[in-house]
């Protein structure tokens, strides 16, 4: 399979406790730069403007790029960012794919993260890594940036972003034990709050949420795996086959595993 090259000429991870400054006056590549810690200065549409965690920074060859990580002489917190130097057709073809705003406030996640530390991981090996694998998790990260950039509220409000940031918690861990409190923990809400906010943006209850996740997770193992029905229960965080049985039923009008000889008896049908 092959994809529109995209060719990385750095990637990776900082974490910046002494002051740091980058200057370009016209690139030559692009810059994807995600701040996910503390605070630094970039310049954008023609002013230095304040990066916090969640804002991302895109920049194109010709642009200038200016870059303060604290001041000299000036105790600093730390400050910490992913960033992407690269070129090529699939940059560029991924760039004409809409306007760009140069800084986006984004909702930062797991698989978001994940999919970053991978593409550095491949262009650290001795050799450089495989350019076809690089060219492809290139994409897969600009993707994931592209629906992040899709989702962020219009009008960047906390309450939304609180939200979003619940959604995609959920979404990580709806297979393992998912709490009302854990979920408000990681958007940094009471639990109360968390509640709110969350049937006003999606309109049904956190823990709903999770349960379509599950028996989503489920009709898929009943229609491609050989996992007992207690096994899948287990599997999809679902607890316990009664549970299972009977939340499968309310959603879908029968009962698992009716649901799985149906299926079974439509594939053999088309031998």
């Amino acid at each position: 399979m092959k994809t529109k090259e995209i060719h990385i000429r750095l990637c990776g991870y900082s974490r910046h406790q002494e002051p740091f400054h980058q200057d370009a006056d016209s690139l030559d590549t692009y810059i994807i730069r995600l701040q996910t810690e503390g605070i630094s200065l970039a310049l954008t549409d023609g002013e230095f403007t304040e990066i916090g965690p969640g804002d991302l920074l895109l920049f194109k060859p010709g642009d200038a790029y200016k870059l303060r990580i604290g001041k000299t002489g000036v105790p600093m917190q730390p400050s910490s960012d992913y960033f992407v130097i690269c070129s090529g057709p699939g940059m560029d073809e991924w760039w004409q794919l809409r306007q760009r705003e140069t800084r986006k406030t984004i909702v930062v996640d797991e698989r978001l993260k994940g999919i970053w530390h991978q593409l550095i991981g491949e262009k650290r090996r001795l050799n450089g890594g495989d350019p076809e694998l690089i060219s492809l998790l290139a994409r897969s990260l600009l993707i994931l940036l592209d629906r992040a950039i899709e989702e962020a509220p219009v009008a960047q409000s906390l309450s939304a972003f609180h939200a979003l940031k619940m959604r995609n918690y959920i979404e990580e861990n709806a297979t393992s034990p998912t709490r009302l409190q854990d979920i408000a923990g990681h958007a940094g809400l009471s639990v109360s709050r968390a509640v709110h906010l969350f049937k006003e943006h999606f309109g049904m209850s956190a823990m709903q949420y999770v349960l379509q996740l599950r028996l989503a997770h489920a009709l898929e193992l009943l229609d491609h795996s050989v996992m007992s029905l207690e096994q899948i229960a287990a599997e999809t965080g679902l607890s316990s086959y009664t549970y299972f049985h009977r939340v499968f039923r309310e959603k879908y009008g029968i009962s698992p595993g009716a649901y799985r000889k149906k299926r079974i008896g439509k594939k053999g049908g088309m031998d």
